[in-house]
């Protein structure tokens, strides 16, 4: 099964959640200090908000995908199509341990795409931010041009 990601940062986490669960009608199925996700199934989606990254607002969209080789074949037809991609094994993002690809689009939006194998008792790293020219997503790589 695979569900559309939506990353949103805010300011402040408790009026996020407030809003988040009166439009989902659903409380969160994670909450911490600087985060909080909904795994819905109506509609498929995985939406997180957390403190993290730049300006508030849109962050990244991404696919979350059940199987490494599932998201591998994702990868591939990135690969063919000769998108830029950057690959992160066994990170740890959004209180979450995760195998995972970034890729942007034609119009430079940052897509996620990852393989949960585990939950984390931490947030994970931070990126450093100074090596991007453009802002980053909240848990994503620096700003890469290169295929991986």
């Amino acid at each position: 099964m695979k569900r559309l990601h939506i990353h949103l940062k805010t300011r402040d986490l408790e009026q996020s959640i407030a809003f988040y669960s009166a439009m989902f009608g659903a409380e969160p199925t994670r909450v911490e200090k600087d985060y909080a996700k909904w795994l819905l199934d109506d509609p498929l989606a995985n939406v997180s908000v957390s403190t993290h990254g730049g300006e508030p607002g849109f962050d990244h969209a991404g696919v979350s995908i059940d199987t490494k080789d599932e998201l591998n074949e994702v990868a591939g037809r990135l690969r063919a199509a000769n998108a830029s991609l950057f690959a992160e094994e066994e990170t740890t993002c959004c209180y979450a341990q995760s195998n995972k690809y970034w890729a942007q689009d034609p119009q430079g939006a940052r897509w996620e795409l990852f393989q949960t194998f585990a939950d984390s008792d931490s947030y994970g790293a931070e990126p450093d931010r100074e090596l991007a020219a453009a802002p980053t997503a909240c848990c994503g790589p620096a700003e890469q041009t290169t295929q991986a």
